[in-house]
């Protein structure tokens, strides 16, 4: 009657773990780390800046991290980003901006020029399969939409870049790049993080690996107790 007990539980365990879907928070795409003392380009006052990327498939994209260039002067600026213009595509400036909002500052430093260093982190959610570009434009401060103060993002050129390599390979790194005025630029700091969702079995497959299961348990205790 124990051995009966302690193999029904062991039935039960392995069939609940595959009715479960695994997701896994991870890094989907990584253009490296910032730069600082190069160059950046404006998201604001009308330019836009897009980037290519690769998440590979069944991911959902759930977080946006980037560095910026704050041009109000001094440490610790005041006039930091609010919200930014984010448009997900197949193509460069592609796909439909959604504004993103709430998200943090964090102070990196000052660089030579005297512009202040953020990274930037938002949260969101869009499913989203294989390569396309990422596009940041009308980034807003504290003190306003296109008042006064630009904001650049940091311009890396993909050096470091890295990341899961996604399933089906392909990272395309370091990412292609281009300014709404100008064309090819070389690109820029960011990194994608999200979730990848592994496929569940179909319960006739879990009901039919179930079975099969009570079948060798069936054949194992009729031994034990012949």
């Amino acid at each position: 009657m124990k051995m009966r007990i302690a193999s029904l539980s062991l039935l039960t365990v392995c069939c609940l773990l595959l009715a479960v879907a695994p997701v896994m928070a991870d890094t989907l795409y990584d253009n490296g780390p910032p730069n600082g003392t190069n160059d950046a380009w404006t998201i604001n006052f009308g330019f836009s800046v897009s980037d290519s990327f690769n998440v590979g498939s069944d991911p959902h994209v759930k977080s946006l991290s980037f560095v910026y260039w704050d041009a109000s002067s001094g440490s610790q600026s005041f006039d930091l980003l609010t919200s930014v213009d984010m448009a997900l595509g197949s193509t460069s400036f592609g796909g439909s901006p959604q504004t993103l909002m709430g998200g943090t500052n964090t102070f990196l430093g000052t660089n030579q020029y005297g512009y202040s260093l953020y990274q930037a982190d938002f949260s969101f959610d869009i499913p989203w399969v294989g390569a396309g570009f990422i596009t940041l434009s009308n980034a807003c401060t504290t003190s306003g939409c296109s008042v006064s103060n630009p904001i650049y993002w940091d311009e890396n050129s993909g050096v470091g870049c890295g990341g899961t390599q996604p399933p089906g390979g392909g990272l395309n790194c370091p990412s292609t790049a281009y300014e709404n005025t100008l064309g090819s630029i070389p690109s820029e700091a960011f990194t994608l993080g999200g979730t990848r969702e592994t496929t569940t079995p179909e319960p006739s497959s879990i009901m039919l690996f179930g079975s099969g299961l009570l079948g060798v348990f069936g054949v194992l205790r009729r031994k034990l107790m012949g």
